[in-house]
C-alpha cells in the first residue's frame, strides 16, 4: 500500500535518500522529465508544452528525526532533534538508528530513582539517551557514529473507523496525494516537487520554486489537529474527518485570498467537505514558495494529523481520499479556465 510504503521509509531532514528513491520508483513512469536539484528535492515535470498556467504541486519528503552527537563510555547514545520534537513525549519510544537501522529505545533515569523535585519537572533533552544494547563505547561504535540519524520505529497500521497511524504522515501523506494525482491526466503544465528539509526551515522549496517559476503553487501537507476531548473550539485548528483544511494564516504566510476562496468554492461545488485551518502556528513550504522571485500565488491544502511530530501520528483515511478528490477538482477547474494567475 502506498501510504505504508511511504511512511515506513527512512528520511529525516537532509537525509532523504531512501524516501526519495521510494518515491522515484512510484513516479518514474509518469514524468516527462525527472531529476533532483542540488539540495536533493525530486522534481517531476509533466505536459510542459500544454497551454495554461504552469502549476507547481509540492509536498516535503523529510520527517522529524534525531542526530547522534556523542557516544558515552557505557555505550549510550546522546542525540539532538532534527525538526520540532517535544522532549516530553520521547521517553521509552523505540527508534531506528543509522544506516543499518539498529533498534534502540530512548531512555532516562527511572522514576524510582528520581528525587521528588525531579518528578515534578518534564525531562529535558540532556537527560535522555538512546540505548541500543551496547555495553561500551567500543561496541556501539561498531554500528553507530556521531552524525548518524535516527527516526521513530513506528509501523503503518489502519485502526478504528477509517483511521491510520504511522510515524511520518507529516508529510508522506502529502507525497502520497501528489503521487495519486500524477497518475491522472491533465491538460496543464504541472511540476510535482517532493522537497527536502522542510522540517528544518522550509529549505528545499525555495530553490525548487526559483527553478520552476510557476504561475500557481499548491502545497499538500499534514497539519496539526487537536480536536480531542476537552479542547475548546477556538483551540481546534482542524477537525479530523471534516475534510482537507485550507490555510488562511500561519507563521510564514497569509494565504492568497482569491486562490484560497476558489479552492473552497470548488470543494463546495463538488460536494467535497472542506474546512479552514483555524490557528496561526506552524508553517509549510508555501512560506518559502510564495516569496520566490516576484512572488507566486500559492495555497496549502492540508490533511488534519493528530499527534503530529510524535511517534504515532493519526489521520482519517476519508480526509486523505477527499484531499485527492479536492486537488483533482481544483486542477480541473484551472484546466477549464476557472482560475488564472
Amino acid at each position: 500500500m502506498l501510504l505504508r510504503k511511504l511512511t515506513e521509509a527512512f528520511g529525516p531532514s537532509g537525509f532523504e535518500d531512501e524516501i526519495r528513491q521510494v518515491i522515484y520508483e512510484e513516479v518514474k513512469s509518469y514524468g516527462d522529465k525527472i531529476y533532483t536539484d542540488a539540495l536533493g528535492s525530486l522534481i517531476v515535470e509533466t505536459n510542459m508544452t500544454a497551454r495554461g498556467p504552469k502549476i507547481l504541486l509540492a509536498a516535503h519528503m523529510d520527517e522529524v528525526g534525531f542526530m547522534i552527537v556523542d557516544i558515552e563510555d557505557h555505550g549510550l547514545l546522546r542525540f539532538r532533534p532534527l525538526g520540532g520534537v517535544d522532549p516530553r513525549i520521547l521517553v521509552s519510544k523505540p527508534v531506528l538508528v543509522g544506516k543499518d537501522r539498529i533498534f534502540g529505545v530512548i531512555g532516562s533515569k527511572a522514576v524510582h530513582l528520581q528525587e521528588p523535585k525531579e518528578r515534578e519537572q518534564p525531562l529535558e533533552l540532556q537527560q535522555l539517551y538512546i540505548d541500543i544494547g551496547a555495553h561500551s563505547r567500543e561496541e556501539a561504535e561498531k554500528y553507530i557514529a556521531p552524525g548518524d540519524l535516527a527516526v521513530f520505529a513506528t509501523k503503518y497500521e489502519e485502526i478504528g473507523e477509517r483511521r491510520a497511524k504511522a510515524k511520518s504522515f507529516d508529510d508522506r501523506v502529502g507525497c502520497a496525494v501528489l503521487i495519486e494525482t500524477m497518475r491522472k491526466k491533465f491538460d496543464l503544465p504541472i511540476v510535482y516537487a517532493f522537497t527536502v528539509q522542510e522540517e528544518t526551515g522550509l529549505r528545499g522549496a525555495g530553490p525548487v520554486a526559483y527553478r520552476i517559476k510557476p504561475n500557481l503553487a499548491l502545497v499538500v501537507e499534514g497539519t496539526v489537529c487537536f480536536d480531542v476531548v476537552e479542547t475548546p473550539s477556538h483551540g481546534q485548528s482542524t477537525l479530523q474527518g471534516a475534510g482537507p483544511a485550507i490555510s488562511v494564516v500561519d507563521a510564514k504566510t497569509i494565504a492568497h485570498r482569491a486562490f484560497r476562496e476558489h479552492i473552497v468554492q470548488v470543494g463546495t461545488k463538488e460536494g467535497i467537505p472542506v474546512q479552514l485551518r483555524r490557528t496561526i502556528g506552524g508553517a509549510n513550504d508555501v512560506g518559502a514558495i510564495h516569496l520566490t522571485e516576484m512572488g507566486i500565488i500559492s495555497a496549502a491544502i492540508s490533511i488534519p494529523t493528530r499527534y503530529i511530530h510524535a511517534p504515532s501520528q493519526m489521520i482519517s483515511l476519508d480526509d486523505y481520499d477527499n484531499t485527492v478528490r479536492l486537488l483533482e477538482a481544483v486542477l480541473r477547474s484551472i484546466e477549464q479556465g476557472g482560475f488564472s494567475a
